[in-house]
């Protein structure tokens, strides 16, 4: 039996986004992102209650601070006390993985989505996607990138308007862009 798209989609294989299941999926988190950007009066109990309504988990203390953004919400998985600041925005089109007392500051950008480097397939529609996961105990400066594919290793630093575009080992700091680890980090 053939894939639907968005079992494409969450497998990171080449899929077209113009899909009936994905547009609903889209429309139905676009209603709840209009609830959960209100929701900044509300004790972080009820916003964490708006989260567990879409998001695939939700650990125990953690916030998200509105304005938050996304495409679906269903494919991020936040752990015990993660933390993101205001204005964050996850492309979730694949999954993503935030771990415990993880902090995020405002204005990060985690992007799974991808396209084609062949301009045929771009021109004809075409994305996949590449899962995102960030340790535990990382701290992620404002305005930060984290491209697709990226792992960040528990306990890393990631400085302010830092591009991560790789892999960053456990206990690193990198920074700049492209992020670069830094050989002694300041503590």
């Amino acid at each position: 039996m053939a894939k639907t798209e968005k079992e494409k989609m969450l497998a990171g294989e080449i899929y077209h986004p113009d899909d009936d299941e994905l547009h609903a999926d889209a429309e139905e988190c676009r209603a709840w992102l209009v609830r959960y950007n209100a929701s900044l009066a509300l004790a972080p109990r009820e916003r964490r209650a708006l989260l567990r309504e879409r998001f695939g988990s939700v650990g125990e203390g953690a916030v998200v601070r509105p304005p938050f953004h996304c495409d679906y919400g269903a494919n991020i998985s936040l752990g015990t006390s993660a933390f993101l600041n205001f204005g964050c925005v996850i492309l979730d089109v694949t999954y993503v993985t935030i771990g415990d007392r993880t902090q995020i500051g405002p204005g990060v950008q985690i992007l799974t989505a991808d396209h084609p480097r062949d301009a045929s397939q771009r021109e004809a529609g075409f994305e996949f996607a590449k899962a995102i996961s960030i340790g535990s105990n990382v701290w992620i400066g404002g305005g930060a990138l984290i491209l697709p594919g990226v792992t960040v290793g528990d306990h890393a630093i990631i400085g302010a308007g830092s591009v991560v575009t790789r892999d960053v080992p456990d206990g690193a700091t990198v920074v700049g862009n492209p992020a670069r680890a830094l050989a002694n980090p300041p503590r």
